[in-house]
């Protein structure tokens, strides 16, 4: 297991990518962060690295801070994800072919029956 935190967002574990699909269970599953635990940032830096040690990317910090900012006005204690998150019911199911071989996408099942 990488020395780094499962991203924090709260749909990561929902967007339908290739990297984030497990064929052998069938299921779509959160990203690690993308810095290591013990990066250390640089005191000259411009850009601050802190936040890259708990999201995968942008869009998963930003749509964690719009569902979590009312917590952080009023202090309130937010909990830390420290399991990867899954979506269950996920199929590579193949396309049309092309000039470059079949395509292939991803996308939700229900009990063997595809769901539009």
């Amino acid at each position: 297991m990488p020395n780094k935190h499962f991203c924090q967002g709260p749909t990561c574990h929902e967007q339908v990518t290739q990297d984030r699909f497990l064929k052998s269970r069938g299921v779509i599953r959160g990203r690690y962060a993308y810095l290591e635990r013990d990066y250390q940032n640089h005191p000259e830096s411009y850009y601050d690295n802190r936040r890259n040690k708990y999201f995968c990317s942008q869009s998963c910090e930003s749509k964690w801070l719009s569902v979590n900012m009312e917590n952080i006005e009023q202090g309130r204690p937010i909990e830390f994800i420290r399991h990867r998150r899954e979506s269950q019911g996920y199929a590579k199911v193949k396309n049309d072919e092309s000039r470059w071989g079949p395509e292939y996408s991803i996308q939700r099942v229900d009990n063997g029956q595809l769901i539009e």
